[in-house]
């Protein structure tokens, strides 16, 4: 081998037949020369590439090769140049330019040191790098076209989002998007972008971003800088960005767009091809798939409006005289195959259009006639023909020609103008014997003449047309209502349309009153040209509402007179009108009523229960009773009975609601007074219980007295002792204090206004003034604890005087029954429970039961099994009313013992 070839087999990195030996003449003007001495220090340098090195740091007159160098190719030259014989050197020196000088060479010994040749090889290098970024560039390429093609349409989406994440985290790209063209708008849009964490979100999926991105060359991959295109400045914000397009055969189709990002510096490898292949591999595929989708759901809303409308292709195949359909067409015509006979077609159309469709379609045949027309089609699923419209045309010539068409089913069409003539027809015979004239007036010189009247007015009036002309309609007109028709006149040149009402003499000398409603047409000046009216004869509506505003009066009159109170609101309890003893008992006039708030005189409580008792109205239970409590200004409360029956629209929302009320003031406070008296009646049957409540602890606290006394006589009162008696007294006292205030509190008069309160509450009352004084005659209580908090709507005194009445009633029956029977041991059951709506109390005993006979008249007032002079009849009488003014029911049934009474209470929702 000579020195050339192993010069180009050293350059090009391949081993020699024989290894370079010292003495070999040195290669003098190509690449770099460098002469050394034994200890590899440099003396001088030669050849075209010594110009571009740079000098070393060391101020030395002869350096080493090492100082030329970049550190990493420092360890290649280590020792002295007779250990590099027989070796490739790449080694990087230190230019002037910035970038390293790259090169190859060997080392050959000479007479008075060493040679050390070199060549350039940073393009051989640097085309490698490309050649290895380029061949990277399209693996990655394929994997992403790969992955997007082979996904389903569904995962599309989350496909892209990751081969996005890829080409990022390969290139170090922040922020990518792959923007696409919107057909529509013709405006770019982004269909789904990539930001790396930490990165600024530009971008979000589905973006519109205008048209901004029309303004670049879409022929290479470009540098963008906002500062040079103002238009883009929106879209990369102010960092400089790259874009990349994709092109197919329509132009381009997208861009791949790079922010924060500098291709130059990042990605120096990858050149503009490798970038429209990374573009394409993300673009084509994409676009592909979205577009296959497209079609197909096209093709599915085809089928589906061909199935909804009844139509569909057709075409005919002369040489073998048959019809080919679409799929959708032949289903909806029952047919067993898409494809049959041309005489089988015939068949299904109807005996009187096959004739003509015959002839049509052989004139399209013979001519290229395009055929248009309108047959009826009846099969055995379809007994009733239906219509449809043919279209065909002739495609191709001589021997391709081919007869196509559609067929549209416009039964729908068809029927509605049979029904839309047969309407017509009816229009015309009613008009003809109707109360109802229509008529034209023709302009002329700023006057209206009639020019057309319909049939209706021979029958009407007795007039015709030749009657009404030149003038003469007025003088039918009724004298005293001829200035209104003169003043219809002028309203309708000047608005353009009137709606008037005045009488008209017919031919027999008798009024008609006739509502005239009539428009004014123009031409493209504006300059009026004819009016279209209607006369319609309202007569009998015109007396019928004289006599409803007679009768109107009257029922006026009615109202005011009337000594209930009488007024009429909207849902949000807006008065509209109030009659007179509504405002008097107001205190203001009836003309101040409309637009006063109801609730005003209604406490917040009696305002949400009120609006919730209208809120139940429906038109099927339009009408609702109740009690309602008015706190009027400088006086009382008043109660007064309300009825309200609510009027509803069509669709069945509230309107307006009419109330009739009158005064239970008195009656309320009668049934007070009753309660009351009721309630001062059981603390009178209570006494001896609470007597004897109370002499409980003033027996504890008279003996803690009397030993206390003993004990200071005998001088033995020790503190300890005392301290013991004296809180045992004071916890005595407390006691007979809780009996004495509960008494105070049970004997007042109830509040106004019913509360929420738990119903426990009303059980601990009563216990407290009936539990000692029932076991001190010997009767056990039974009570069963009980843990809500379930709230329910009324008086927590009175429920516990219906208590009281019940476990008092229970007791006499039991001491009753236990003087005749020694052995019974009497007790008193008392318990609580609750569901989702009511909350029941029961009251029970073994004292037998009532008489099936008196449970019927247990409630009634006045009404008592005691001895005379003993009850009242009014306890369970009052209790039930109490119940029942509080939405609840109190009941009794006789148990396997003794009676059950049981009280239900609705429970008071939280919303």
């Amino acid at each position: 081998m000579n020195s050339a070839d192993k010069l180009l087999a050293r350059l090009l990195n391949r081993p020699s037949d024989t290894p370079q030996t010292p003495g070999v003449a040195a290669v003098s003007g190509v690449g770099l020369q460098v002469y050394l001495d034994s200890d590899g220090y440099v003396s001088h340098f030669d050849g075209p590439l010594r110009h571009s090195l740079a000098q070393p740091v060391s101020s030395k007159a002869a350096a080493p090769l090492s100082e030329y160098l970049l550190p990493h190719s420092r360890l290649t030259v280590e020792g002295r140049p007779a250990d590099w014989q027989g070796q490739l050197l790449d080694l990087d020196f230190v230019s002037l330019a910035g970038p390293p000088l790259q090169v190859r060479g060997w080392v050959q010994a000479r007479a008075d040191g060493w040679i050390l040749q070199l060549l350039d090889i940073g393009d051989l290098l640097s085309e490698r790098q490309h050649a290895r970024s380029r061949e990277q560039c399209q693996r990655l390429a394929t994997q992403i076209r790969d992955q997007l093609r082979l996904g389903s349409v569904a995962r599309l989406p989350e496909v892209l989002h990751e081969q996005l994440q890829r080409l990022s985290q390969y290139l170090h790209i922040p922020s990518l998007a792959l923007v696409l063209l919107d057909e529509q708008s013709q405006g770019w849009q982004v269909h789904q972008h990539y930001a790396a964490p930490g990165a600024v979100q530009l971008w979000r999926d589905q973006q519109f971003l205008g048209t901004a991105l029309d303004s670049l060359n879409g022929a290479l991959p470009q540098r963008l800088l906002a500062h040079e295109q103002p238009r883009l400045s929106a879209l990369i914000g102010p960092n400089e960005a790259f874009a990349v397009p994709y092109r197919d055969a329509q132009g381009v189709a997208a861009w791949l767009l790079c922010a924060g990002y500098n291709a130059a510096k990042q990605a120096p490898d990858v050149g503009d091809s490798d970038w429209l292949l990374l573009a394409a591999a993300a673009v084509a595929p994409l676009l592909e798939r979205l577009r296959e989708h497209r079609h197909q759901l096209q093709q599915e809303r085809l089928e589906t409006l061909q199935a909804l409308l009844g139509t569909g292709w057709w075409e005919v195949d002369s040489a073998s005289a048959a019809v080919q359909l679409a799929p959708t067409l032949a289903q909806s015509l029952g047919l067993p195959q898409e494809r049959i006979p041309l005489e089988d077609w015939f068949s299904l159309v109807h005996r009187a259009d096959r004739a003509e469709l015959r002839s049509h379609l052989q004139a399209l045949e013979d001519d290229g006639t395009p055929l248009e027309l309108c047959v009826r089609l009846q099969t055995a699923e379809q007994p009733i023909p239906l219509w449809y419209r043919l279209q065909g045309r002739a495609l191709g010539t001589g021997a391709e020609r081919r007869l196509a068409g559609f067929m549209l089913d416009i039964s729908d069409i068809k029927n509605q103008q049979q029904q839309a003539a047969a309407a017509h027809a009816r229009l015309d015979n009613l008009i003809a014997s109707s109360p109802a004239v229509i008529y034209v007036q023709r302009y002329d010189q700023g006057a209206l003449q009639p020019t057309f009247f319909s049939a209706s007015l021979q029958p009407l009036l007795g007039w015709s047309l030749a009657d009404c002309a030149d003038g003469r309609l007025v003088e039918h007109v009724h004298p005293e209502d001829r200035p209104r028709y003169f003043e219809r006149t002028r309203q309708l040149l000047r608005e353009g349309s009137v709606s008037a009402r005045y009488r008209v003499i017919d031919r027999q000398g008798q009024a008609h009153w006739l509502l005239d409603e009539a428009k004014l047409l123009r031409d493209d000046l504006g300059l009026p040209v004819e009016a279209v009216g209607l006369w319609l004869d309202v007569t009998d509506a015109t007396l019928a509402a004289e006599q409803v505003k007679a009768s109107e009066e009257r029922y006026r009159m009615l109202v005011e007179d009337s000594p209930a109170m009488i007024c009429r609101y909207r849902p949000d309890l807006t008065l509209t009108f109030g009659n007179r003893p509504l405002a008097t008992y107001l205190e203001c006039g009836p003309e101040q009523l409309p637009g006063v708030d109801l609730g005003n005189w209604m406490s917040a409580e009696q305002r949400e229960a009120f609006v919730q008792r209208l809120a139940q109205l429906t038109p099927e239970l339009p009408v609702s009773t109740a009690e309602i409590n008015l706190r009027l200004p400088g006086r009382e409360h008043a109660w007064w009975v309300w009825s309200d029956r609510g009027v509803f629209d069509e669709h069945g929302r509230l309107l307006e609601v009419q109330a009739v009320g009158r005064d239970n003031t008195e009656v309320r406070r009668a049934q007070q007074q009753l309660t009351q008296s009721a309630k001062m009646a059981t603390l009178g049957e209570m006494a001896t219980g609470l007597a004897h409540e109370i002499n409980q602890p003033l027996n504890v606290m008279r003996m803690a007295i009397v030993n206390v006394l003993k004990r200071l006589s005998n001088g033995d009162a020790q503190i300890d002792y005392l301290t013991d008696k004296l809180k045992r007294i004071d916890a005595q006292v407390q006691r007979a204090a809780r009996v004495v205030d509960h008494m105070r509190v049970f004997g007042r008069r109830s509040e106004i206004e019913q509360h929420p309160f738990n119903p426990l509450d009303a059980i601990d009352g009563t216990l407290s003034l009936l539990a000692e004084g029932l076991r001190g005659k010997g009767v056990e209580l039974r009570i069963k604890e009980a843990e809500f908090q379930t709230e329910v709507r009324g008086y927590v005194d009175q429920l516990e005087q219906v208590l009281i009445n019940l476990m008092v009633n229970a007791r006499d029956a039991l001491l009753s029954k236990r003087e005749a029977n020694r052995d019974l041991q009497p007790w008193i059951a008392l318990h609580a429970e609750r569901d989702e709506h009511v909350v029941r109390l029961w009251v029970e005993d073994n004292g037998g039961g009532i008489d099936p006979r008196l449970l019927e008249r247990i409630f009634e007032p006045f009404f008592t099994t005691k001895p005379v002079g003993v009850g009242t009849g009014l306890g369970l009488s009052v209790s039930y009313g109490i119940i029942e003014n509080m939405g609840g029911r109190l009941t009794v049934r006789n148990g396997e013992e003794g009676a059950r009474f049981c009280i239900e209470l609705p429970i008071v929702s939280n919303d």
